[in-house]
């Protein structure tokens, strides 16, 4: 059972949550105070309440994780999002990296290739709170085609090399944030989409996340 109320405890062990992201390197003051604001204990069931706020990644099924906050607050401050910027998210998972794009100002799009987690976020009420984002079921290899051009795409699952048919639906001068590798350790990129077609790639640290794969499981 997922818990409704936010304490101030809770509140209070978001704070130091905060800090210490903000002590591995994280500088933005958007993603740090989005992570502030939102009650990532929500995401869990109630039995993990004391390690919601623990900078560590959870499963929640599936084989799936909510990702560690820090991975989180990484990968969002490389995005660079502004408001109403179009995000596509390939890996919904527990909805917790979609929520903190949309506190962000993002719109996001996000595609969930695990119908269990796709239809427990349906009915999952926090999510209601934000309009802003929508909500797939299907390969996120594939993207969303019909909802191109997108201004920006963040990839939280580990993919063995950088999808073509994603970067076909970046806009020109839009930037994607993938964990990129086949083994357990993964090397965070960011990839640019130049005027000219040709993608500028720029290399960050090691992560480890699940594996990204094709095709949709019911």
């Amino acid at each position: 059972m997922r818990p409704i109320e936010d304490t101030y405890r809770h509140k209070g062990l978001r704070k130091k949550l905060v800090e210490v992201v903000r002590g591995k390197g994280i500088t933005s003051e958007g993603v740090l105070n989005a992570i502030h604001a939102i009650p990532r204990h929500f995401f869990l069931d109630s039995a993990f309440d004391e390690l919601a706020y623990e900078d560590r990644a959870f499963p929640i099924g599936e084989g799936q994780t909510i990702s560690q906050p820090y991975t989180v607050a990484y990968q969002s401050q490389l995005l660079e999002i502004k408001k109403f910027e179009k995000i596509l998210e390939i890996g919904t998972g527990s909805a917790y990296q979609a929520v903190v794009l949309a506190e962000l100002g993002a719109q996001v799009y996000t595609i969930e290739r695990q119908k269990k987690l796709f239809e427990a976020n349906k009915g999952f009420a926090f999510l209601k709170k934000y309009p802003t984002i929508k909500f797939f079921y299907g390969d996120g290899y594939e993207g969303l085609p019909t909802f191109a051009p997108f201004d920006k795409v963040i990839i939280t699952a580990a993919a063995p090399d950088i999808p073509q048919k994603l970067i076909d639906q970046l806009k020109t001068g839009g930037m994607m944030v993938i964990p990129v590798g086949a083994g357990e350790v993964q090397q965070m990129k960011r990839i640019t989409k130049l005027e000219n077609g040709a993608l500028k790639e720029e290399v960050f640290d090691r992560f480890s996340f699940v594996p990204m794969i094709e095709g949709r499981k019911g």
